[in-house]
């Protein structure tokens, strides 16, 4: 498969996340709470994992792509358009949420952004508390990742777990960080916010950044043997 179709797979991928996901969150969970938007991001993953797994992967996270370059799940020629793609599709998809509302509003937490240290659900969690959530959940959801494609892994039932898996990260960490796990996810509507959203956004970078990190490392040290099989490319 050509970098150019994996790139255009991601950047729909990632559109699709962050459409459905945040669109959830912005439009929907008035009514639908914390458990719709948790599916909502879930089943946006799941889904596309079935379209485009095949293709490019299905990373649509920067996080991911990190985790799978250092568990040499993919080439590293393609860890850079990947991130490009991601983050094109997910500020494309903030654009258009956008567009539809009309305005983003400011404060933490608004347009879906992302936040440390604010009391938005009733409860104010410090930096260095948002940082390891963010980091531990994003190392959960990379093993996860890296578990479920192995390919001594019952075949064909890696999206639903990698989907389930983030529903219940979203479970978690609504109340925390309005969850991350995804610095794509994190840039988009922050650069439309502004404000405290943009100047706190590094930190929903960097702790997922830190956590598939060290996922792509722990996951091949637990599960490779000397006969090892699961170093299969994604998308072969």
């Amino acid at each position: 498969m050509s970098i150019a179709k994996k790139c255009v797979a991601e950047l729909i991928g990632t559109f699709w996340l962050v459409f459905g996901g945040c669109g959830t969150a912005v439009l929907a969970s008035h009514k639908t709470g914390v458990v719709g938007v948790s599916l909502a991001f879930g089943l946006t993953v799941l889904t596309m994992a079935y379209a485009i797994g095949h293709i490019s992967g299905c990373h649509l996270n920067p996080a991911v792509s990190l985790g799978c370059l250092v568990a040499k799940r993919m080439p590293a020629k393609d860890f850079v358009p990947y991130i490009i793609s991601q983050c094109i599709g997910a500020i494309a998809a903030s654009a258009l949420l956008m567009v539809i509302v009309g305005k983003v509003g400011s404060g933490a937490g608004a347009f879906a952004t992302n936040f440390y240290d604010a009391n938005v659900y009733g409860t104010a969690y410090s930096l260095v508390a948002c940082f390891i959530v963010e980091a531990v959940l994003t190392f959960i959801f990379l093993f996860v990742i890296l578990g479920s494609t192995d390919a001594r892994a019952p075949a064909g039932l890696a999206p639903i777990a990698i989907g389930l898996c983030l529903t219940l990260i979203h479970l978690i960490s609504i109340p925390v960080t309005n969850t991350s796990v995804n610095p794509a996810r994190s840039i988009a509507p922050a650069l439309f916010v502004g404000g405290d959203a943009l100047k706190q956004v590094w930190l929903f970078i960097v702790a997922p950044m830190v956590g598939a990190g060290l996922a792509g490392i722990v996951y091949p040290m637990v599960a490779c043997c000397k006969k090892c099989c699961c170093e299969k490319k994604d998308g072969e």
